[in-house]
């Protein structure tokens, strides 16, 4: 009996783990756009949400290659991301910071409102060539898409890690986060870095919008990953990629254990708002996160 519990207890840590680990690659879209302009993209569900429809549509294409549709949301992404940053969020700097969070909820507003006005709104499906057979870690059983989304999480939070502290654009970049003026005087272009802060968050969602997309299907629902990865950067702290990564992990195995043990006494969908009481807390006790900076201003 005691090695039946132990056994579900591991299977519940190591997909909350899965889970989470591809939490934290969506939470590193708030985290970027965060640290390089201060504000909280809002809109971050909504991106990978985007990026499902156009790898779903690729897709659907007769003949097109998966790699296609990959590379088709990526490109889609960075472009969009592009084009928000210069159009609509570079007149607002400078303004009250409120201006572009609410920028953000009214753009998400927008994109959830296009999918039924164009492709309907009914679930696409968005299916990777990786087969159907469970990996097996012990008495844990992982679908296989879990596991691709591990291995791309790890991927590119290692890749993006390493640029932050290695590149010279990462370097840059964090001179901008840390504090714009400075970042100015030293010569930097602090919006050339904004505009690359908003398309590396789109890169991370076309990453997650496919990986999600196939996951749960591809439709507006799709967007709601954006709000239960919000408990993700509270916990890890909004300024922090480390903060990202852990914060990403706790709330995925926080998820798998309510609905593991909690589920069957109350009849489920507490895995929902599980997190949420986790963020409460957190802020309650250590508003800026496990990892966040604190900020102290004198005026």
């Amino acid at each position: 009996m005691m090695i039946d519990e132990l056994s579900f207890a591991f299977s519940l840590v190591v997909s909350g783990l899965s889970i989470g680990l591809m939490y934290s690659l969506i939470a590193l879209g708030f985290v970027l756009v965060y640290k390089a302009t201060d504000a909280i993209n809002f809109a971050q569900g909504e991106f990978v949400m985007l990026a499902g429809f156009v790898a779903a549509g690729v897709a659907a294409v007769e003949g097109m290659p998966i790699l296609a549709a990959i590379i088709a949301a990526v490109a889609v992404m960075v472009l969009f991301s592009f084009a928000l940053e210069r159009v609509v969020l570079r007149p607002l700097l400078g303004r009250p910071i409120v201006a572009v969070i609410m920028a953000t909820i009214g753009l998400g507003a927008i994109l959830r409102g296009l999918p039924p006005l164009t492709v309907g709104g009914q679930t696409q499906s968005l299916s990777l060539p990786i087969g159907d057979e469970p990996f097996v870690i012990g008495p844990a059983v992982l679908p296989p898409i879990q596991v691709v989304g591990v291995i791309v999480s790890l991927l590119f939070l290692g890749a993006f890690t390493w640029f932050f502290l290695k590149s010279r654009m990462g370097v840059a970049m964090r001179a901008v986060a840390d504090n714009q003026q400075v970042a100015m005087a030293m010569g930097i272009n602090v919006q050339r870095y904004f505009a690359l802060a908003w398309a590396m968050a789109g890169i991370v969602s076309a990453l997650g919008g496919v990986i999600w997309g196939s996951m749960l299907g591809v439709d507006t629902h799709l967007a709601l990953v954006g709000l239960k990865v919000f408990p993700v950067v509270i916990l890890g702290g909004l300024d922090s990629i480390v903060g990202a990564v852990i914060g990403g992990l706790i709330v995925g195995v926080v998820e798998s254990i309510a609905a593991g043990y909690l589920d069957p006494f109350v009849g489920g969908g507490t895995k929902d708002f599980a997190p949420y009481v986790l963020m409460i807390v957190m802020l309650m006790f250590k508003p800026y996160g496990l990892f966040g900076q604190r900020r102290i201003e004198r005026v």
